[in-house]
């Protein structure tokens, strides 16, 4: 009697390039939530309610009931790093499991992963410098590295394997970039304007000493510029023909004029905790909107493998 062997089946990673891409998005998600939830530390007077780092006093990793709400806010906002780290580890060992395209998506999922702890070590930072301005304005800026690169990622698991190739003239692509920069110039000199406010995360942190008048001016000065070469952009993309490009412009200007609008809000009304709280939330979207707009001037498209001779293409063998 024949003996039958049981046939072996390769194990295959049971979740799709779907599952994967919806983990990478909801890792931009809680990068952008812990940044919104770090301003509500700020916002509320709850920087130092944990007064050291990386414990939250000289003898206890978590707060406790003397330190009050401002320790809850504080020591919250430390948990929620290790659930932004969680989905962060889960997109590494999905891509690790992915098969034939974790080469080109490992070096972005660590990226995300480690950029997390470094994120967190820079907030350690601002707290055992008493809140400085500018190591601050640094925590916040680290925060929107980590976005970018978990953005790219998200984008980068949809795409094919194959060359990347423009989708418009090198001079827009130019403009596109020229965009992206003033957009993060204007990040960087937003957080000069926080450091030069009064919402300082304690009632005895330091101020940067910049004239906050004058610094919010300079900053008006650059959303005004950012707005007008995103305007530019939509107009230059319809006039070649690049319909995806002109929708993620709009999509950037529609954003950019939101951010504005909250902008002008809390300057007027003398920075309520809520509308800086929204500005905060607007300027993630403004980094995501951007990075839109420059993903949408090139394409990756498939490698082309080579397809055999038909029979009919097959040179005939010829007798010696």
């Amino acid at each position: 009697m024949r003996r039958i062997c049981p046939v072996k089946r390769s194990v295959r990673f049971p979740a799709s390039t779907t599952l994967l891409r919806r983990l990478a998005l909801a890792s931009i998600i809680a990068n952008v939530a812990i940044v919104v939830t770090g301003g509500a530390v700020r916002l509320t007077a709850s920087g130092l309610g944990c007064p050291t780092w990386p414990r939250c006093t000289d003898a206890s990793y978590t707060t406790t009931s003397e330190m009050g709400v401002h320790g809850v806010i504080e020591f919250g906002n430390r948990l929620l790093t290790f659930a932004v780290g969680a989905i962060a580890l889960a997109v590494v060992v999905g891509v690790l499991l992915h098969g034939a395209r974790r080469r080109a998506l490992l070096p972005l999922a660590i990226g995300v992963l480690f950029g997390i702890p470094a994120q967190a070590v820079v907030g350690g930072i601002t707290v055992l410098t008493n809140l400085n301005p500018w190591v601050v304005g640094l925590h916040f800026l680290a925060s929107m590295a980590v976005i970018a690169v978990a953005y790219a990622l998200w984008r980068r698991i949809g795409e094919p394997d194959g060359p990347t190739a423009p989708t418009v003239p090198g001079p827009l692509r130019t403009l596109a970039l020229v965009t992206t920069v003033v957009s993060v110039a204007v990040l960087v000199v937003g957080t000069w304007v926080t450091g030069s406010g009064p919402h300082a995360g304690d009632q005895g942190a330091a101020r940067n000493g910049l004239d906050p008048q004058s610094i919010s001016q300079v900053h008006a000065d650059g959303v005004f510029l950012l707005i007008g070469l995103s305007v530019a952009l939509v107009f230059a993309f319809r006039a070649v023909g690049a319909r995806r490009a002109e929708r993620a412009a709009l999509v950037l200007v529609a954003v950019e004029l939101s951010q504005g609008l909250i902008g002008f809000v809390q300057y007027f009304t003398h920075l309520p905790a809520a509308m800086v709280a929204a500005h905060m939330l607007g300027s993630c979207l403004v980094l995501l909107a951007t990075l839109a707009v420059l993903w949408s001037t090139r394409e990756r498209r498939p490698t082309e493998v080579p397809t055999p001779p038909t029979p009919a293409e097959t040179p005939a063998l010829t007798p010696a």
